[in-house]
């Protein structure tokens, strides 16, 4: 199981969310750089999550520099998040050095301009599903973009991307679990790798989400917890 610890980011400091409700952000015990440099030590460890939550609600990325600072804290890939509306933004994050781009809104709603970011970069952009139900939602979860995970699914089918972030918004920093079922789900339904995002707390939850043929997880809150990685 790959583990792809999360951090947050408002106004360079790493906090959480609650169902992404920006009113409900705690303060994480660890700053974004002590963040990692801790989970660049384990082996599960295969890239870390970045997300600009400003930048998803202001349509812009915002947190440029904290990022750069991350990138040269550890040699394990990044991939980056929030606010990612057009090419040059991916661009600076590219010039960066940042390894994977998470694009959502525009990613959702565009299907012409994800192909023209993927033809520039291939099997490097991670397209972010948060959805209610079904229900595919948009612009930092606050807005339903009508569009639903099975006809998107089948609309960019065979674009070279390097996989689905799902995210059970009902589920997100609740510390209750993720949606094994939904998320195995929608793996056997696409063929392009899917990630598990949202309620992570232990092994208990990752191998429950192995058994559903879902192999990577971004886990939030609980990676900061030492008891977390023991015996992974």
């Amino acid at each position: 199981m790959e583990i792809i610890p999360a951090i947050d980011l408002i106004d360079g400091k790493s906090v959480r969310l609650q169902q992404g409700d920006y009113d409900k952000q705690v303060v994480m015990p660890m700053s974004a750089a002590e963040a990692v440099t801790y989970y660049s030590q384990f082996p599960q460890v295969t890239r870390i999550h970045v997300v600009d939550l400003i930048g998803a609600t202001k349509q812009a990325a915002v947190e440029g520099d904290t990022v750069e600072v991350l990138k040269s804290l550890t040699d394990i890939p990044l991939e980056i998040g929030g606010g990612i509306r057009d090419l040059e933004t991916i661009d600076l994050y590219d010039k960066l050095g940042i390894d994977y781009f998470i694009l959502g809104t525009r990613a959702i709603m565009d299907v012409p301009w994800l192909k023209e970011v993927v033809a520039k970069y291939p099997g490097r952009i991670y397209v972010g599903l948060d959805c209610k139900d079904e229900a595919i939602y948009i612009n930092g979860w606050k807005e339903a973009s009508g569009r639903y995970i099975q006809e998107y699914l089948d609309e960019i089918a065979d674009l070279d991307i390097a996989g689905i972030i799902y995210t059970d918004i009902y589920k997100d920093g609740m510390e209750a679990g993720p949606n094994v079922e939904k998320t195995g789900q929608i793996q056997r339904i696409t063929k392009h790798q899917v990630v598990a995002s949202g309620g992570v707390r232990s092994r208990h939850d990752l191998d429950a989400l192995q058994a559903q043929g879902v192999n990577q997880a971004i886990v939030g809150k609980a990676a900061q917890n030492p008891s977390f990685w023991e015996g992974l």
